[in-house]
């Protein structure tokens, strides 16, 4: 009886099916419309999607109703040949009595005279006319409905504060509106005050109203370049784009009426984004047992949103010491989560990178900013894996003990300054003496290093040294020193034994095979690493890496140098003439005496301005001649703090030379935009009663 239960009541759940999807489908193209004209097409698909899973929900709610006991009581009060006996037709594992199966018989053979269609419910006609309707009207209203700043500005009262005299026009109403550009993806506003922070590269359009009617009222820049106002009807419209922060007044008088105030439009420039390395936290990570793969997991953050796909390079470093192989490459990988905030989490398999033993991988994230047309880029933290090498011991005994790791002292110039950067990253999270500690852990290495680049110059190995005798030599070098000959172990002619027999060698350490050009090379780095080993046993990482780079560099043209052999000549200096020896002339000999020359200052008209402005003996108290003042803060508003407050402070006195407010703020302002005093050396403290004894005693004196 279930597929005979099925066949009857599937006809009603799928009207109740198709008829819930009939009324939503109206409010679903009117939510999408309004989505689209508030939020843009994500929007819209956002409040489609809840609205369809609402509907699905209230859908399968309307046909789980059509059930057994809905079924039996329409068959009843519809078929009076089933004679209220439809119930024993869908009897569901209930034992029936014989009177009861007699009767279930009888009239099984009469449900076959109707159709299962003959139950289905009726289309809600009414419901769905009504939500067609107000659906129609929706969407019509969505579409004519104008977005901010579209449809025409609503003009708020103006704010200049000016009295009104007859015949010249001043302002009474305005609106700023503001477009920023469509990457940002921030929408258009009004604003009601002529004073305002937008994007760069926002369009600023400007609608006045004026009374009475100007005859060519204009936005006047305090830079000096002027922008022009149309008419258009009763109003006066102007628009430009925001490149630079700017202060501006509007004239519409032509300079016959009070002096307008200043108004300020400050430009938000688009940050970079911001990367931040998530997983591991610590820059240097080592390989784990049976480790496959590399999941680093990066965060960029960006104020106007982050590209969707941002790029890995990574870079392979195969060898030990300076005999470093590397290679590089660079991967897309894709990001999550919102715009503004992504994270990207690429996978890395280390057979398709060849990456083994020995080696260091090393990761940076790449990513790029939605900014139009030139994107910002900005390269992240990088994060290395280490994979050490094995070492097996080579004898037994106690060297058998040994580390079986990679020795600290093999590390190459390069590893030293990833060690000491990862240490300065970290310098927050570590205590004082441990950072200390591993300072000068990695003085150590550079010590080490230090060490065995100074054999090529001539220096002394790592170890115990050796006491000499008089001559510079030593029993048992191979020289002469009174005892019997030594006796040649190669045979006679031999070139290993010509020099031995016939000669008195010195230089048998590695730096006879440099030339004198590549010997100076390396001199140079070995004493850069010589200043790195001194700032990191300090615990001065940061002052150290200077050094470490200079020695890399020197290194690599080591590296790259190729031999050349020049011969020895001596310094080509002008004769001395003997004839003036003893004699006490001085003609034609200069004073080497340098002169002391003045401290060069940039900021001498702030400095005047700012004498002038105050109490002592150069202050003016009438008009000040502030035109110097103006060119060079236009010269120097880059390394200002405030320039445009600077440029308004002296709007203002320029105004009104009489305003002590105003006078005081120009004076507040050029205090910070004047250059800092040198340092000079601190006075010695006089010294004490103890002091003075000592000091007397050095000298003699009671």
């Amino acid at each position: 009886m279930t597929a005979l239960l099925a066949r009857w009541i599937a006809p009603a759940r799928w009207r109740a099916l198709a008829d819930t999807w009939a009324l939503a489908l109206p409010l679903l193209v009117a939510a999408g419309a309004v989505g689209w004209r508030l939020g843009g097409p994500a929007f819209a698909l956002l409040l489609v999607a809840i609205g369809s899973a609402i509907a699905f929900f209230i859908a399968r709610r309307r046909a789980a109703r059509f059930d057994r006991a809905w079924l039996v009581r329409n068959l009843d009060n519809n078929r009076p040949e089933l004679e209220d006996s439809s119930a024993l037709l869908f009897a569901q594992h209930a034992p029936l009595a014989p009177l009861q199966v007699l009767q279930r018989d009888r009239i099984a053979a009469r449900i076959d005279h109707g159709t299962p269609e003959d139950l289905r419910p009726d289309w809600s006609r009414r419901s769905l006319l009504a939500f067609s309707l107000v659906a129609v009207a929706v969407v019509v209203v969505a579409l004519l409905w104008p977005r901010p700043g579209e449809g025409p500005s609503t003009l708020a009262p103006a704010l200049e504060g000016l009295p009104a005299r007859p015949g010249i026009p001043r302002l009474i109403a305005q609106n700023l509106r503001i477009i920023p550009p469509a990457y940002t993806g921030v929408p258009v506003r009004d604003s009601a005050s002529l004073d305002a922070r937008a994007p760069q590269g926002a369009r600023l359009e400007w609608t006045l109203r004026f009374d009475p009617q100007p005859s060519a009222p204009r936005l006047a820049m305090l830079a000096g370049q002027t922008l022009a106002l149309h008419r258009d009807g009763e109003t006066w419209i102007a628009s430009r784009t925001l490149d630079a922060s700017f202060l501006y007044r509007v004239d519409p008088a032509d300079a016959r009426g009070p002096r307008p105030p200043l108004h300020r439009i400050d430009a938000i420039a688009d940050a970079p984004p911001q990367v931040k390395a998530l997983s591991p936290t610590a820059s240097l990570s080592m390989i784990t047992p049976g480790q496959r793969s590399w999941t680093p997991v990066f965060a960029a953050t960006d104020d106007y949103g982050v590209a969707a796909t941002a790029r890995l390079r990574v870079t392979l470093a195969i060898g030990e010491g300076e005999n470093v192989t590397f290679s590089e490459r660079e991967i897309a990988v894709p990001g999550s989560g919102p715009a503004r905030d992504r994270r990207f989490a690429p996978r890395l398999d280390f057979a398709s990178f060849g990456f083994a033993a020995g080696g260091d991988m090393v990761v940076q994230l790449i990513v790029r900013d939605n900014r139009a047309p030139v994107p910002q880029e900005v390269h992240g933290p990088s994060l290395i894996l280490r994979w050490p090498s094995a070492r097996q011991p080579e004898s037994g005994g106690m060297e058998g003990m040994v580390n079986t790791t990679l020795p600290a002292y093999f590390r190459s110039q390069r590893q030293i300054i990833i060690d000491a950067e990862a240490l300065i990253k970290q310098k927050r999270a570590l205590a004082p003496d441990r950072y200390m500690t591993r300072s000068a852990s990695i003085g150590g290495d550079q010590q080490i290093l230090r060490g065995r680049y100074s054999q090529f110059l001539g220096g002394e190995e790592e170890g115990e040294p050796e006491l000499p005798t008089a001559d510079g030599h030593q029993e048992g070098d191979g020289h002469d020193h009174g005892g019997p000959p030594k006796q040649s172990s190669a045979g006679f002619g031999a070139p290993e034994d010509v020099l031995g027999d016939f000669g008195h060698p010195h230089d048998d350490s590695p730096a006879s095979s440099l030339d004198p050009e590549t010997r100076a090379i390396l001199k140079q780095a070995v004493d850069e690493m010589w200043q790195s080993e001194r700032e990191l046993h300090q615990g001065r990482p940061d002052l150290a890496l200077p050094f470490a780079y200079k020695a890399l560099r020197f290194i690599k043209e080591v590296q790259q140098a190729t031999r050349i052999f020049l011969s020895r000549v001596g310094p080509e200096l002008p004769p001395i003439d003997a004839t003036r020896r003893m004699t006490g002339k001085r003609e034609g000999l200069a004073n080497r005496t340098l002169a002391v020359a003045p401290v060069e200052r940039s900021d001498g008209p702030t400095a005047a301005a700012w004498r002038a402005l105050g109490d002592g003996p150069d202050a003016i108290r009438g008009p000040i001649a502030l035109g110097a003042l103006q060119d060079w803060t236009r010269v120097n508003a880059g390394r200002l703090p405030d320039a445009l407050a600077l440029m308004g402070a002296i709007d203002a006195v320029r105004s009104d030379p009489a305003c002590t407010a105003c006078r005081a703020r120009l004076r507040a302002q050029l205090w910070t935009a004047m250059e800092r005093p040198l340092a000079r050396p601190a006075r010695r403290r006089p010294s004490d009663a103890a002091g003075a004894r000592y000091l007397g005693a050095i000298e003699g004196t009671p």
